[in-house]
């Protein structure tokens, strides 16, 4: 599975109880009970992923920025909702509340500084990643007693990269559209995407990623819908110089970042189809060779081009091995759109309709 590489967390997290609305700083180590539903059972596990640049303005302070962040805490809120008991939902903190807690709270504390400090002066991608745990020390199989929110901040070099392999694993489902969790950033949607890169591994031992289908695995394979890799979107570049996005839906995380980058390769007049495409139109295109490339999309890697996929049947033997026409110009664009997105976070690139930069002063 992906992995962050060169992290450094920063020295303090920060609690935020939600009965009590009572905020707290914490040091980076300080822990949970051992006994606890969250531990145990994965009960009121719900978590985000915020990328954000700091830097230097022109006064010579500190600034922090984000692009589209309120669609993260708005998704975070309905993963904390889902998570706990009907009338406990009040206790959630609307976005805005969010902001303010992370922000003007825990991203101005002072204690902060160095690290955000260090990470101006080195140009760096940070990670802000929220979480959700139950506080108490308890054991039983109900919606948690001391819901809180914790969250820590890092920096990191990269997050999966290029190049890397991707496997289809079509006889493992990530999530259940009936459920309604495929579309949240939820901890018990994450250990089958674990559970699908060592799938993929055993196709082939380099496999960094894992691409699902739908939740139908009893059906005829070439039917089937490709949904996500196992921990990002994905976008497919065709000969014809269209780029296919999965529709958002139950089974798909509504993703901010791909959103950005749909609207970067529109911008660049690259055609793209929001559409559902079945895994038999994927095998076809791939073999009349009107495949170009498919790509990773999510907040930590932005885009990564895949370097090569590999498509199995519904026995997980291999079919077809892809890997991208580089000389097609979409090829080209991908990654022009990565550093575009990017860009707009350093403030190098103006940021498109649909997307927008939130900066604080720290």
């Amino acid at each position: 599975m992906a992995k962050f590489e060169g992290i450094r967390w920063s020295s303090k997290q920060m609690r935020y109880a939600l009965p009590e609305k009572e905020y707290e700083l914490l040091e980076a180590d300080a822990q949970v009970y051992a006994v606890s539903r969250s531990v145990q059972y994965a009960l009121f596990l719900a978590f985000e992923g915020i990328r954000f640049f700091c830097r230097k303005n022109s006064e010579g302070r500190l600034e922090v920025i984000f692009l589209n962040w309120l669609k993260n805490l708005e998704r975070f809120e309905r993963g904390m909702a889902f998570n706990i008991g009907r009338e406990q939902r009040k206790l959630v903190p609307t976005a805005d509340e969010l902001e303010n807690i992370f922000i003007h709270r825990y991203f101005k504390e002072p204690e902060m500084r160095e690290f955000f400090e260090e990470m101006a002066a080195l140009g760096a991608q940070g990670y802000l990643r929220p979480f959700t745990v139950d506080e108490e020390q308890s054991i039983g199989v109900t919606f948690p007693n001391k819901p809180a929110i914790r969250a820590l901040a890092c920096r990191y070099d990269r997050y999966l990269g290029e190049p890397f392999c991707g496997v289809v694993v079509p006889h493992l489902v990530r999530a259940v559209g009936v459920n309604k969790t495929g579309c949240l950033k939820l901890g018990v949607n994450y250990l089958m995407s674990v559970k699908a890169v060592e799938e993929a591994r055993k196709v082939n031992p380099d496999a960094a990623s894992a691409l699902f289908l739908d939740d139908n695995p009893q059906g005829k394979i070439e039917d089937r819908h490709i949904t996500e890799w196992d921990s990002s979107c994905c976008l497919f570049a065709f000969r014809d110089g269209t780029v296919v996005k999965i529709p958002e839906s139950n089974l798909i995380l509504p993703s901010v970042t791909i959103q950005g980058i749909v609207a970067i390769l529109k911008d660049m007049g690259v055609k793209v189809e929001e559409r559902h495409l079945t895994y038999g139109e994927l095998l076809a295109k791939a073999k009349a060779n009107e495949f170009v490339a498919a790509a990773s999309v999510g907040t930590a890697g932005i885009l990564n081009r895949c370097s090569k996929l590999v498509l199995v049947d519904g026995d997980g033997k291999v079919v077809q091995t892809k890997v991208p026409d580089e000389k097609h110009p979409l090829f080209a664009k991908l990654a022009e759109a990565r550093e575009y997105y990017w860009n707009v976070y350093r403030g190098k690139a103006k940021p498109l309709p649909g997307m927008t930069v939130y900066k604080y002063v720290l």
